[in-house]
């Protein structure tokens, strides 16, 4: 079964279903955070410290832990739902993640939320069909480079992909690469924005390709944390080129849950022949 990465049903497949939902996540971080403080309660009782410990210490333990939820219980416990932020992080640290994240852009609908990604100076964004479907525009929000309008050029249903223009230039961008095969554990990193976060960046490996009941073209299999709102991350290989775009996610038989990506060749053949 396969499943949709935003907030809109893509019309591909009938037999789509919602993500894990925001309510759901915060339902995970505050039984991860119950969990927490049971723990410290249970350690502190064990040491057997001569001091008592205050009532007080305890509840303001409770506080914190409420206000700070993704920075201190990260830190200690792990919440596998959510685990992703903590190897966001990680790799954000790295100079050219960080240089990629700014190509990364935000685009909003009225009734939907994804990612895309920019593909040159002059404000060409690439994402997938169903992030825009029904839109002529929609808005843009580049990290560094702030809101932009963005008009819907072009628009490619058969691959799930859709091109757009905002008015500017001197924008970061991702060249693209011409890689036509894939190799399997080949590691793959790609930036996006799940759930309600921006700018997330994460890592998996290439499992193999895969042909859909509903695609003429084969598509491809990782092995990666992917959540609704990634649609339309771009993936990247160990050299920085995008080498496909994240569309959905998939419950398989052999590998569990995968992430499905689009491989950006298809995209470039079907810029060539247009082109003709």
């Amino acid at each position: 079964m396969k499943e949709s990465l935003d907030d809109k049903h893509n019309g591909h497949d009938n037999e789509f279903y919602e993500d894990i939902d925001e309510e759901e996540m915060h339902e995970l971080v505050w039984e991860a955070q119950r969990e927490a403080l049971l723990k410290a309660a249970q350690e502190k009782e064990q040491q057997k410290t001569k001091r008592k410990f205050p009532k007080w210490i305890f509840w303001l333990m409770a506080i914190v832990l409420g206000v700070n939820t993704f920075s201190i219980i990260f830190e200690i416990y792990s919440i596998p739902a959510i685990d992703f932020l903590r190897t966001s992080a990680e790799l954000s640290s790295d100079e050219k993640i960080a240089l990629y994240k700014k190509s990364v852009v935000v685009i909003s609908t009225e009734d939907s939320k994804g990612t895309g990604f920019s593909i040159s100076s002059d404000g060409t964004i690439l994402t997938n069909y169903h992030v825009i479907e029904g839109n002529e525009t929609v808005s843009v929000y580049f990290p560094d480079d702030g809101r932009y309008s963005a008009k819907v050029i072009e628009e490619y249903p058969s691959i799930d992909l859709a091109v757009l223009k905002v008015d500017s230039k001197n924008l970061p961008f991702l060249k693209l690469s011409e890689e036509k095969s894939f190799i399997q554990n080949e590691p793959i990193q790609f930036i996006g924005n799940p759930l309600r976060f921006h700018g997330i960046a994460n890592e998996g490996t290439i499992i193999e390709p895969i042909q859909l009941k509903d695609w003429e073209e084969e598509v491809i299999m990782i092995k990666a944390p992917v959540y609704r709102g990634n649609s339309g991350s771009p993936i990247l290989n160990e050299n920085g080129l995008v080498i496909g775009i994240i569309f959905a996610t998939l419950n398989h038989e052999d590998f569990g849950k995968v992430g499905l990506f689009i491989p950006i060749d298809y995209y470039l053949r079907t810029l060539n022949s247009s082109a003709e």
